[in-house]
């Protein structure tokens, strides 16, 4: 009768008989073990004492499945031998079983390769079976060792590539830290850059509370129509606005700061206090708009892209453009009493019939602009060129 330890064997000869449990009780006493279960020389599960013969030689375990000792006793002298030699790992508790060439050949300089290059060098801790411990993940360990048998990337569904790239970069699995970048570069979803419809804002305005702010912020709504809503207080700031219908919209202090304006619609838009510094509304209509707010907010389009816009008859009482460019637009008939005009470019602009009392010119381009039939003089004092 035999029992296993450690890829050690004891051995002692008993006299079989009485009951199986018997057998076991004689087995643990003679053994020092707690004996469970009985296997006959080639690996039969004994469940009767009837079946044991003379001079059969018993094997005696504690649970564990039968190994036959012809081969197993053979693991740990085999273990580190060449690199044909097979071996276990036991992987965060999950078995591997794999040949040394393989964890060598295809990346000599990866930390496996070292592992198990040279016999006893890293001094490699084996477990009860003789199986090398790996403290690692199995699920991101398995994706590897396969990459080292054949050379390709196979993960199975439900595995983090992620996961799989960090256990690369541990055991320096240089070949596979390339292919898993470009495979997680390309397992990403494409950005959505698809401007957001009128639909779907409108489900977001719904859903947000009135005295909430609203951050639209660098968001593209090009080409939306988003004509007579309410869209008081909200930040467009470097939002893609351009060629939106904003007509009889609601921008009441809105913040439009930087944002993209471009051949936009915004007639008879409602623009008290709105804050549009640096924006561009190169060729944008606004005709019959509204700045002027009754409280004294001033609308703010200082350094603001105005090319070729048509403001044809606004409310701009106030309003601030102190060096926007205006070249080529239309004012005609504008309310522009008291506006910050300074440093403006109103080259080829259109100003006749504007009322520009105490309005600020000083140090802007009126090259080719015209005045024609001003509701008020225009002083000289107003404007230096």
């Amino acid at each position: 009768m035999t029992s296993r330890s450690n890829y050690a064997l004891e051995s002692k000869v008993v006299a079989v008989y009485g009951t199986l449990s018997d057998l076991l009780s004689v087995a643990s006493s003679k053994l020092g073990i707690k004996a469970t279960s009985v296997y006959n020389g080639k690996g039969g599960l004994i469940d009767d004492i009837a079946l044991i013969r003379d001079d059969d030689v018993l094997f005696v375990c504690e649970g564990e499945p039968f190994i036959d000792p012809q081969t197993d006793s053979k693991l740990p002298e085999g273990l580190s031998g060449s690199h044909t030699d097979w071996l276990t790992l036991n992987v965060g508790g999950r078995y591997f079983t794999t040949t040394r060439s393989t964890l060598v050949n295809k990346e000599p300089d990866s930390m496996l390769a070292h592992m198990f290059k040279d016999k006893g060098v890293w001094g490699n801790k084996q477990d009860h079976r003789g199986a090398f411990l790996i403290d690692r993940s199995p699920e991101y360990f398995e994706p590897i060792l396969n990459y080292l048998r054949h050379g390709q990337l196979i993960v199975n569904d439900g595995i983090n590539l992620l996961g799989v790239l960090e256990e690369a970069r541990f055991f320096g699995i240089d070949s596979l830290i390339e292919h898993l970048e470009v495979a997680i570069k390309n397992s990403q979803p494409p950005e959505d850059h698809s401007p957001i419809s009128r639909k779907e804002f409108v489900r977001f305005l719904l859903a947000t509370p009135t005295k909430s702010e609203l951050r639209c912020q660098g968001l593209n709504f090009s080409g939306a129509d988003l004509s007579r809503l309410d869209l008081r207080y909200i930040n467009f700031k470097m939002a893609n606005l351009s060629r939106c219908n904003l007509a009889h919209a609601n921008l009441c202090c809105a913040n439009l700061e930087r944002a993209d304006l471009s051949g936009s619609v915004l007639d008879c838009a409602n623009l008290q206090g709105v804050k549009m510094l640096c924006s561009n509304a190169e060729g944008a209509s606004l005709k019959l708009c509204n700045f002027e707010d009754p409280s004294g907010l001033k609308a703010n389009l200082e350094g603001a892209n105005l090319k070729g816009v048509d403001m044809e008859g606004s409310q701009m009482t106030g309003i601030n453009l102190r060096v926007a460019t205006l070249k080529n637009a239309k004012l005609k008939n504008c309310n522009l009493r008291g506006a910050t005009l300074a440093g403006t470019d109103l080259e080829n602009c259109d100003l006749s019939g504007c009322d520009l009392q105490e309005a600020n010119l000083r140090g802007s381009n009126v090259k080719g602009a015209i005045f024609e039939e001003m509701l008020t003089p225009l002083h000289m004092s107003q404007s230096v060129r």
